[in-house]
Order: C-alpha cells, then structure tokens, then sequence
C-alpha cells in the first residue's frame, strides 16, 4: 500500500567540489577506468587485476577495443590495480581504498617495455566521486572510529550530512524502540529504510521502526566498518522507501589476526548540582565495555570476525511531582477564599486509602490565586515532593560475520546482529515504574557468482526481527482493594486541574503507565536477486526483491483502568467524570507480501559524462489480519460513514498498490575533466510502501 502523499517527484542538482559523495550498489563498490599507452592511445586486449589487499583476493578483467574495463561487485576496503600486456612494463596502482556504494576510476599507463618489468605509483583514492548520479554522504571507518560519541551510537553521525536532521518525538502512553530517528529532506522519518549488510533492519514501536536499543543508542561502533546515507535521485536498485536508504558494512575478517578491548566509565563525581537535586548530587554510573576480533581461518579463504558491547546504566533522576499535602491526606481541603482547611463534603473515607498511591510531600505547599482574584494566595491543597528514583538500563549487542572464498568465481558471507536490553525507569510518580525489554536482530547470508569478466551475479537472503514489550507496575505492594481490575496491581487515576479551577499545579498521576502489556514482534523475511553485465559503455544491472512481513501486536491501553476526577474534590467524594477498561486487549497478526523489479543502465557517454536510466516496479498485496479482525469504517455512496465498520482480514478497502512504476533517469558530470568538480542532476518516482500501521 502506499499514501498519495508520499510518492515523490524529485528533481535534484548538486555541485560538489569537496567531500566524498558516492551511490551505493548494495555493500559492494566498483573499480573503472581506462588503460592507454605513453601516447595516450588506447590498450584494448589488456588483463586487468584489482586485488584485496586485506584478504588477497584478486578479481581479473579484460580491457575492451576502447581501452575501457570495469571490475563490478569488489568488497570495501584497501585494493592494487595491476594492468599488463605483453610488449609493455606492467602498471601497477596501490593505496586503492574503496568505500560502500564508490566506484573509483582508476586510469592506467602502460610503458613499452618487458613485461617482467612494472611501474608501481601509489594513488590516493578521489575526494570527488564524479561517475556516479546518487545524492549521497559516506561515513567512513575513520569518521565512525575517531569522532566522539556520547553513548557511543553510530547513527549520530547520520547528521553529519547536508539535509540530514535528528527528530525527536513522543506521545503520551505509548513507547518506541529508544533509538534515534532522523528526517532528511524534510521528509517523515518513517520513511527512512536501514540495511545491515543488504537486509533491512528494523526496529519495533507505536511509532517508529527506525532502529535502535533501550539505551536510546545504535551499538555498534566497533562492528561497523562504514556506512552511506543516500538521500536523492538513487538508482532503481533501491526502493520500498521514498527517503533516506542507510547501508551500513559490518567488519570482516582478514589475512590479520586483529582485535581490541575497550571500556568507557561515566559518573557523577565531577557533576554539577542538578536545579532539582535536593541535597546531594543524584548518583550517575554508566559502564560501555566489550571486545573485538578478526583473523583469517585459512589464508586467503575463510575469514571471521566478532564482536561484543555491553552497556550498563545506573541514574538518580530528580523527580518532582505534585502531590496532595498533609490535609489532603486526612480528607481536608483549604477554603478558596479563606485559605482554610476544612472536611470535604460528602467525603467517602475509603477513597483516603487511595493517597498512598502517591510519595509523601516533603516540598513546598502550591499557593494559588485566592477568590476573587487580587485577594492574595491561598493553599490548593497540593505540595511538591522531591525523590531520587533509580533509572537502570542494560543492553548486549553483538555481531559475527563470516567470509569464504571458494574458488575465484564465487565467494560468500554470513553475518549475525543482535541486540537485547532492558529498561526499567520510573514514572512521574516515582511509585511506578516501566519495563521496557527489546531485542532486534538480524541475519544475511550472501552469494556472488561471477560468469565471466562481464557478467556478476548477487544473490541475498535474510531475516531481520524486532521486539519489544511493555510492563507498567509499582514498586511497592498495594492492598487488592486499590485495584480496579480483580488480580491486577492499581490501575491509574487522572485529575485535572487541581482543587479549583483557580488553576491549581495539575496533580501528578498515580498508577501504571496506560499502554502496560503491549507487544509488538515484526518479522522481516527478505531475498534479493541482481545481475550486472559491463558491455562497452554500458553497466547494466537487472534484479528482484522480495519480501514477506509479519507484524504481531497487542496494543493494549488501559488494560488496569483509568479514572479520571475533574478535581481534588471530586476525587474524595469518589466522582468520576469517566472511566475506562480494556482487561483483554486484542491481539492482531498483520501479513504483507512486498516485491520489486528493475533494470537500469549506467552508460558512460563520454569520458567525463555518465547518464543513468532505469524503472522499478513495486507491488504488495496489501495489510492483511491473519486472524480475521482487522476493521475500517466504510463510506455509503454519499460519503457518509455507516455505522457499522467493516471487519475482516483487510484494514483497507482498496489495494491500490500492485503497479507502481518509478522511473530513474539522473546523471554526474565533470565539467573540467580533472576529477575535482562534479554536477549530479536526476529525476524518479519513489514510493514508500506501507508497513506499519
């Protein structure tokens, strides 16, 4: 499914004389480039290597009648590009450092000369990436290893890029995965997509699928190698998502034995009293530890790579909450005019009991404007407290990857992400509390067969799942008669505007948080498919992508009760203006079906000019309820709504998302020939295909 407002029309131009701004094709980079002689004729014929210097594997092309090759599909990191034909020195380029989605043009001379002969030149890799059309910003392993990072998430650095910004937002009662979330472009950070190695990663919430942890972090650092954020006028390769596509390269192993120990301490012993604190300084202590490692198993062939982060976090929060004072306590209220204390009428003394829902004041009593106004202040009847409660966090995550060789046609790799923590902070009331668990993980394995010099093909698998789930509770043992619903703990109580409505402090809520017991568990299964063939000035790239989605959710709400009371007053009598109970929330499978097709061609028309044309289609067949209990209102042919909904396996009426055609047609340019400046221009039609609800 899609929404009409999120299809877009893009038309973007960019001129970049600095910076590193490179397209991505998937987790792999591209080496391109023209051999000719001291005369600067071209060399057809000529046998092309680009090497790995990290893991000695060698890639082998051929130059065409033009002098042109292209080595498609090389994995990020360090590469040698040799170039040799008999009657000529062999030519030989070092220092070749690839990053995701790059392709580096790497132009070569050959000398007449032997062939045992070679003339080696050290190439640092261009600032100016000027062969490639996408809008993008790389990050690249110096950048995630060596910038600062408070809590260490890595994603922080995604605002490193023009356009890009942190978006933070909550709505009461509800809960999100904790990580960052991000707009681009201005565009809603829902429609942002994260790929781990090629496979989506997703989060689980209410109201974000951006991935993160229960610490608010993206762990990591030290399993992330790079990462690139495209932001416009991408190839047809990428899609389900009109805005930012993130793909993040894990580390790999090498002919290396490499690794690493690290653990970062906070505390409060150089704090600054907090304007709340009442007294000492609240306690603060934040441990981030773990370990990396990497090696080869066998020389040239098997390669691993692990990763650990633990994290632990320990906070005073300094929490002042409005309270009902000592009279209130007793059923006692102070007069609005006089100030005096008084019982309530109609007092109902069971509802006294309920006061122990709330801390002891031990704060300043609130004074209010007495009646009529101007006649000075008067009690309201409610007072501050002042409490330290404890915020404790703990969060694992780990990665491992593996590499394989078989032979020089085919090589492979899998990789595992994990991510599992804990959350338990209070509430307003600091009697309460949240339990928030998440766990996210991700899973890829990937094929790459190469028929010949020109042709390469890609295939993915994976598996991506997130969950969370909410538990609300108090921290103490309140008696059964507190509960509103038979064998649960309290439930909640709202009041609102204080004693009066002279415009008293609004009371603090007692009681669990309003969506405790609520699950959420998506699963993500995803297969993809490309073929790329270099022929002359063409790159062309074909492919497929599929994915099935499962999302099971129970939004439960209020599933303890809520009792809402229009005043303190009201309250000790025991009047309610309303109250509501959900003690069985429904539980709801949602199953999607996703695909996509695309063919493009990148065609390099002259020396300094590529132009990029291509078409995706994308089609679903639609947000169905496994369970049968999916409902929407539905409108009579005079658009008025009937009264009773629609109940069955589809939330939607209509699916109108089986043919949506996207065509790419984007282009980079060097105006001056000479690598430094590069002009982008591109136009597509993107859509964001619904997956949440």
């Amino acid at each position: 499914m899609t929404k009409p407002s999120f299809s877009r029309l893009l038309l973007a131009i960019a001129i970049l004389t600095a910076g590193r701004d490179f397209a991505c094709a998937q987790v792999t980079a591209t080496i391109s480039g023209k051999v000719e002689d001291a005369s600067g004729a071209a060399v057809g014929g000529a046998i092309v290597a680009v090497k790995n210097v990290e893991t000695g594997a060698t890639r082998t092309v051929m130059t065409d009648e033009m002098g042109n090759y292209r080595a498609l599909s090389l994995p990020v990191g360090s590469h040698d590009v040799r170039a040799e034909k008999p009657g000529f020195r062999a030519a030989v380029r070092t220092g070749i450092n690839l990053a995701v989605g790059q392709e580096a043009v790497v132009n070569l001379k050959l000398e007449v000369g032997e062939l045992t002969q070679e003339v080696t030149v050290s190439l640092e890799t261009p600032l100016v990436d000027t062969t490639t059309a996408s809008v993008a910003g790389l990050v690249g392993e110096r950048e995630v290893k060596d910038l600062p990072l408070n809590g260490r998430s890595f994603d922080n650095l995604i605002t490193l890029n023009p356009g890009a910004i942190n978006y933070t937002y909550k709505s009461p009662g509800t809960v999100t995965s904790q990580g960052n979330t991000f707009s681009v472009a201005g565009r809603r950070p829902l429609e942002n997509l994260f790929l781990m190695n090629g496979i989506e990663y997703t989060g689980s919430s209410q109201l974000s699928i951006t991935p993160g942890g229960v610490s608010g972090n993206l762990l990591g650092i030290d399993a992330v190698r790079e990462f690139n954020v495209l932001t416009g006028t991408y190839s047809a390769e990428y899609g389900k998502r009109a805005g930012a596509q993130v793909t993040v390269v894990t580390q790999s192993g090498t002919n290396q034995f490499r690794g690493s120990v690290f653990e970062f301490l906070r505390n409060s012993a150089l704090d600054a009293r907090n304007f709340f604190d009442q007294g000492a300084i609240a306690p603060f202590r934040r441990n981030q530890f773990g370990a990396s490692a990497g090696g080869p198993v066998k020389k040239d062939r098997v390669f691993l790579f692990g990763n650990y982060e633990g994290f632990r976090h320990r906070l005073g929060i300094s929490s002042p909450s409005v309270v009902p004072d000592q009279e209130a306590r007793q059923g006692r209220l102070p007069n609005p005019a006089t100030g005096a204390y008084a019982t309530v009428p109609n007092l109902r003394p069971e509802m006294l009991n309920y006061m122990q829902l709330w801390p002891q004041p031990n704060g300043p009593e609130i004074m209010v404007p007495a009646t009529p106004p101007g006649t000075g202040l008067v009690p309201s009847g409610t007072a501050y407290s002042y409490n330290t409660p404890k915020q404790s966090i703990n969060e694992n995550f780990g990665t491992a990857k593996g590499d394989y060789i078989a032979r020089d046609q085919d090589s492979f790799s899998v990789s595992y992400t994990a991510d599992d923590g804990n959350n338990l902070s209070p509430l307003a009331d600091p009697l309460f509390g949240n339990y928030i668990s998440l766990r996210s993980q991700v899973a890829t394995i990937r094929e790459t067969h190469i028929f010949s010099p020109r042709v390469l093909n890609a295939f993915s698998a994976g598996f991506s799942r997130a969950g969370f789930a909410l538990d609300s509770f108090a921290f103490a043992t309140y008696p059964s008669s507190l509960s509103f619903v038979s064998g649960q703990g309290p439930g909640g109580i709202v009041i609102g505007g204080g004693t009066t409505t002279t415009g008293a402090a609004a009371i603090t809520s007692p009681g669990p948080n309003n969506a405790a017991g609520a699950q959420n568990h998506r699963n993500l299964f995803t297969s993809t498919d490309g073929v790329q063939i270099s022929r002359g000035i063409h790159q062309i790239s074909v492919g497929a992508w599929f994915q099935k989605m499962q999302d099971n959710e129970n939004t439960a709400s209020r599933r303890l009760g809520v009792a809402n009371f229009a005043s303190l007053t009201t309250f000790l009598q025991g009047t309610t203006t309303t109250f509501q109970v959900v003690p069985k929330p429904t539980e709801l499978g949602f199953r999607s079906w996703f695909g996509a097709w695309y063919a493009e061609d990148s065609m390099k028309l002259r020396r300094n000019l590529t132009v990029r044309a291509g078409i995706r289609q994308e089609f679903t067949n639609g947000w169905n309820e496994k369970f049968g209990r999916a409902s929407n209102y539905i409108a009579d042919a005079n658009g008025v709504l009937l009264t009773d909904p629609r109940v069955g396996t589809s939330a939607f009426t209509d699916n109108n998302a089986r043919w949506l055609f996207g065509p790419r047609v984007a282009l980079a340019w060097d105006p001056f020939g000479n690598g430094k400046t590069a002009i982008r221009a591109g136009f597509g039609v993107y859509y964001t295909l619904i997956d949440n609800l």
